[in-house]
């Protein structure tokens, strides 16, 4: 058998092994969209028959019952600030890390890079939201989130700044541009690649937890939609028909972002950690 063969045999495998995985991870996937549209007593089966009348009126009643559209909001307010809070100073923060090679940068650098080590301590945020005032707000968990994601964002602006040529924040600082000035004409057009990566990874990030809104949000009206669903089981925690749906509509928007942003995750992620 030449070597040829064996190679040909080899990706068959791995195919066959990769489609095999693929279709039991999406196996669930397919049952919780069917089981949107059934009734409560065919959902409870759990199977991947399709429903005997497709009930459209599943999700109708979990937007109008479940308060998704306020929790919608509600999510879309607190990304999308906190996604530009963190690339704001994420990047600007990164500039200065990868363009001052010192000690104290390079300890700082390794202060941030602890960030992805080490776990949030929900105690000592809670005690430090309230004496700031902001517990019970969106504004804390909006600060809680740009915080929580920098470590991350830091460590891919960082890598990716590094591999722009010093010579032209030379050329522009003979021009008579100043720190900021290079900053913003200069950098920011350059690492829109990894911008769009890190908005859709904190993005992703936010939007899916349930850990800080539990915590930090105590009125129903500042509920995020994964919190909503916390809730909502716990009324409807028999019908597994309209918890299947609340969960459709709360995924929808992660996974519609995500269908149409892989390709910059992925050149984002590719730029940024060439010397992160």
């Amino acid at each position: 058998m030449g070597y040829t063969r064996k190679l040909a045999i080899r990706n068959y495998i791995v195919e066959g092994f990769l489609i095999l995985a693929s279709l039991i991870v999406l196996l669930p996937l397919v049952i919780l969209i069917f089981g949107s549209f059934k009734t409560s007593a065919e959902v409870l089966s759990f199977s991947l028959s399709l429903p005997d009348t497709w009930q459209f009126s599943n999700y109708v009643r979990v937007f109008e019952e479940g308060g998704l559209s306020r929790a919608f909001l509600n999510s879309i307010w607190i990304t999308g600030v906190s996604s530009v809070i963190n690339i704001a100073a994420s990047s600007a923060a990164s500039f200065i890390l990868a363009r001052r090679e010192t000690k104290v940068s390079g300890a700082i650098y390794m202060y941030f890079f602890m960030g992805l080590i080490a776990p949030m301590s929900i105690i000592t945020t809670i005690r430090v939201v309230q004496g700031l005032g902001f517990y019970g707000s969106i504004t804390s968990v909006i600060l809680i989130y740009a915080a929580l994601n920098t470590a991350f964002s830091v460590f891919l602006y960082s890598g990716f700044i590094k591999t722009i040529p010093r010579a032209l924040d030379e050329v522009a600082f003979l021009e008579g541009a100043s720190v900021f000035g290079v900053f913003f004409r200069i950098v920011t057009p350059l690492i829109l690649p990894v911008n769009a990566t890190v908005a859709i990874m904190v993005f992703m990030s936010v939007w899916n937890d349930i850990t800080i809104p539990v915590y930090f949000l105590t009125d129903s009206s500042t509920w995020t939609m994964p919190l909503s669903i916390y809730n909502f089981y716990g009324k409807y925690s028999r019908d597994w028909n309209l918890i299947f749906a609340n969960l459709v509509l709360t995924s929808l928007p992660v996974f519609i972002l995500y269908l149409f942003g892989q390709k910059y995750i992925v050149s984002g992620l590719t730029a940024g950690a060439v010397k992160g």
